[in-house]
């Protein structure tokens, strides 16, 4: 059942910005502190985010109101059932009016002869963020992929819509998502499985690869595309998984071989370096720089035995020149980050697009940090050198996958901070000199009760600056009816 606006009709309600009466009277303030779900309490969101409905954290039969002061406006909503769900186009015009500023809340339970006011809190209102953002469902059970699908949701609303269902196919597991500078017309995924492939679309063009060669370990694996749309660098992998009994990181996933190459997608030929695929070395998760001219990856010294020896696997972050007019690589590798004298390992590097600065996951070893409980998230100022743990964006359970948006202002990640066993998005601000602000889940309808019913875990959030057209469909009719063509 949706809220109130009292005493204003619901006409009204959308166009009160030019100034409301409060109806709450006789507020007592105190400083109490009362708790609310999600935590959005002080956090800074873009312009353009959906409303930041939430749950007031009590046991009890007490009417809430809050009282929302912003630059021209004060006004009181009133939850339902303690939840308060804000009207789209009062929301929107709220923040459309604020931004760059602050709007206080302060929230008020009922008392027999007024209202009892609890310590205010800010919510920060800043640029705009990339209207969309895709992500992987994955059911909990290890034996459930076919369950699986990637889907898109339009941060600006609570608009969700699938890009593709396993079920759509033929049972088959569709992963690695990936988009070049954040273009929906410019993406690719795998299938496994039955139809198995690599589906490349760009600018109208759709493509079935099938990417194994003689040459090559395997099929491509994590994908990442250059800035022209040209190129996308993959790793190839031969990698086995093992769940743990009793260990707290429940499941493993351990290369026993990988090496990083580049494909060519207007000549559809995989090409590598020696450097890049060395039976000395596991090499993974490549990245280019948003230049164009470098390539980053991680590389771990290759191991006599596995899974025996996993956890003595270490990820260093390299660095490697590339030249995408004669398809060359550099002649010598630099190393950011030296599992070897760090003493930890590093997986998804991810640079902002005005290349100031990289975010990587650390976690004690191995690559498949999404079950770390001691992975975090760090940042290079690549200007600087200078590096930081983001502790305002980690917690004492999982932080991951990343990505950031097109304007170098957000960074979303995935975190399993709610209950250390289903993976939800969360959303930072960094601002120009690498000071990120406090992170806040993605906003839903009824939050808490959505989240609680979530079965499902959020897999390899990205955002994208527009909506994906191309309909689900659509692309499991090209997956069953069309041929693979085979890469060189």
């Amino acid at each position: 059942m949706r809220n109130r606006l009292f005493p204003l009709v619901a006409f009204v309600m959308v166009l009160c910005m030019a100034g409301c009466t409060p109806s709450m009277q006789n507020v007592r303030q105190t400083n109490e502190v009362v708790e609310i779900y999600p935590d959005y309490k002080d956090v800074t969101v873009p312009v353009n985010i959906a409303p930041l409905d939430f749950e007031v954290l009590v046991d009890s039969d007490s009417k809430w109101g809050v009282r929302v002061i912003a630059s021209e406006d004060t006004l009181d909503y009133y939850a339902e059932a303690n939840v308060f769900s804000f009207d789209e186009g009062w929301w929107k015009n709220l923040l459309n009016k604020n931004t760059g500023q602050s709007i206080q809340f302060i929230l008020c339970e009922r008392e027999a002869d007024g209202w009892k006011a609890y310590r205010p809190f800010s919510v920060h209102v800043a640029e705009e963020i990339d209207p969309y953002m895709t992500y992987r469902l994955i059911p909990p059970g290890y034996s459930l992929w076919k369950e699986m699908g990637i889907y898109q949701r339009h941060l600006e609303s609570f608009e969700e819509t699938a890009v593709y269902k396993n079920e759509q196919g033929k049972g088959n597991c569709v992963n690695c998502h990936s988009f070049c500078n954040r273009n929906p017309e410019r993406m690719l995924f795998h299938f496994r499985s039955e139809l198995a492939a690599t589906y490349l679309f760009k600018d109208g063009r759709k493509e079935k690869l099938d990417t194994k060669t003689d040459h090559t370990l395997s099929a491509l694996v994590y994908p990442y595309w250059h800035p022209s749309g040209d190129f996308v660098a993959f790793s190839v992998n031969k990698t086995f998984q093992f769940l743990h009994m009793k260990d707290p990181n429940r499941i493993e996933v351990c290369d026993d071989a990988s090496d990083v190459v580049v494909y060519d997608v207007n000549r559809r030929e995989v090409f590598t370096s020696g450097l890049l695929n060395s039976t000395d070395e596991y090499e993974t998760f490549p990245t280019f720089s948003p230049d164009g001219k470098s390539l980053y990856y991680c590389s771990a010294h290759a191991v006599d035995s596995m899974p025996q020896q996993y956890q003595e696997v270490k990820y260093s972050l390299c660095r490697i020149g590339f030249d995408e007019e004669n398809r060359t690589f550099g002649t010598e590798v630099d190393t950011i980050y030296s599992a070897p004298t760090e003493g930890r390992s590093v997986s998804f590097p991810r640079l902002s697009p005005d290349g100031r600065f990289l975010v990587y996951t650390l976690s004690d070893y191995g690559n498949f940090s999404i079950w770390h409980k001691d992975a975090d998230l760090y940042m290079v100022d690549l200007a600087t050198g200078d590096t930081q743990r983001l502790d305002i964006l980690n917690s004492d359970n999982v932080e991951s996958y990343h990505s950031w948006s097109s304007n170098s202002r957000w960074l979303v990640f995935s975190s399993r901070r709610e209950n250390g066993l289903y993976t939800q998005p969360y959303i930072a601000y960094i601002d120009e000199n690498g000071s990120p602000r406090k992170p806040f889940l993605l906003p839903q309808r009824n939050p808490k009760s959505f989240y609680e019913a979530q079965m499902n875990a959020y897999n390899i959030p990205e955002l994208v600056n527009g909506k994906i057209e191309i309909s689900s469909r659509e692309i499991a009719d090209f997956a069953i009816n069309e041929t693979a063509v085979q890469v060189e």
